[in-house]
């Protein structure tokens, strides 16, 4: 299995490596495994749950909802719970992108105005 260094990690997920470690004291990833020298060594799999965990963050989710959801994945609740969960958070996410294009159309209008 192929392994990768902190910052090749870093590189490919687009996060730095203090994300990286704050992801993992936090709970979102891992464990990562480590070199015999102690040094972290990420897996395909963890640069998808760090992707995940990133994407997650940029759609608004705040590390307790993220925590919440790792829970969730890692007690293998059944699929009904994890779909209630993203449903959820996908509706809040929704009021959100609406609230942005109304705001949006304000500003558009005042700059229209200004102009």
């Amino acid at each position: 299995m192929t392994t990768l260094t902190p910052a090749a990690a870093a590189d490919r997920t687009g996060v730095s490596i203090d994300t990286l470690r704050y992801y993992e004291r936090e709970g979102l990833i891992g464990p990562i495994q480590r070199s015999a020298g102690g040094r972290r060594e990420y897996t395909e799999d963890d640069l998808f749950r760090i992707g995940l965990v990133t994407c997650f963050r940029e759609a608004g989710l705040g590390i307790a909802d993220l925590r919440g959801f790792v829970a969730i994945l890692r007690a293998e609740h059944p699929p009904q719970e994890r779909v209630a969960f993203l449903r959820e958070r996908r509706a809040a996410l929704e009021q959100r992108v609406t609230a942005l294009c109304r705001a949006m159309e304000v500003l558009d209008e005042k700059i229209a105005y200004y102009s």
